[in-house]
């Protein structure tokens, strides 16, 4: 689990808000289509845990987006819900970090990142990030994501990304999260 300081740093390096994606960014889902068929919900259940929820996919005025609620529980060795997308294949251009576009109910999130390094089920890379109640845009630079453990590099190598989730993680609370974007800058 992070440190409320690594926590409180992370918000502060890595929220950029704005209001349009830069021409440099590769767009990894914007969830039209059949989002159902890209992305997948887990919960601390797998492990014994409790927490509960799920994903939804809506539209709001013709845009597309990604709603994730739930209760997280850290009884029983729990404290996690996500939705998971994994990659036909990792980003072939060079990127800086991961970018996406959120609200939610001014809370704090993560975004998980599993490699082709991270090959037990409790290893990844995580960044912090808040929303509040309006849209905004989020950066999190790949140099800001911390591993879950001292086997993995230091930093997520670009060209080993192997798939990204949006996670309400560590603490009891209620999770409530919509993602309209998702790409890498």
């Amino acid at each position: 689990m992070l440190g409320i300081k690594t926590a409180f740093l992370g918000i502060m390096v890595a929220i950029a808000v704005t209001t349009a994606a830069t021409g440099n960014d590769m767009l990894i889902d914007d969830f039209s289509g059949k989002p159902a068929e890209r992305w997948r919900f887990l919960a601390d259940t797998v492990m014994g845990g409790v927490s509960s929820g799920q994903v939804l996919f809506k539209q709001e005025n013709g845009v597309a987006y990604a709603q994730m609620v739930g209760v997280v529980s850290t009884e029983n060795n729990g404290g996690f819900i996500q939705f998971r997308k994994e990659f036909d294949a990792a980003p072939s251009d060079p990127i800086k970090g991961i970018r996406l576009v959120a609200r939610g109910n001014n809370q704090r999130y993560f975004v998980h990142l599993r490699t082709s390094g991270t090959v037990l089920p409790w290893q990844y890379y995580q960044a912090v990030f808040k929303v509040t109640d309006e849209w905004q845009e989020v950066k999190l630079p790949l140099e800001g994501f911390e591993r879950s453990g001292k086997l993995l590099r230091r930093v997520p190598k670009a060209s080993s990304l192997a798939s990204v989730g949006i996670v309400a993680y560590g603490r009891d609370h209620q999770a409530d999260i919509q993602v309209r974007e998702i790409g890498f800058y």
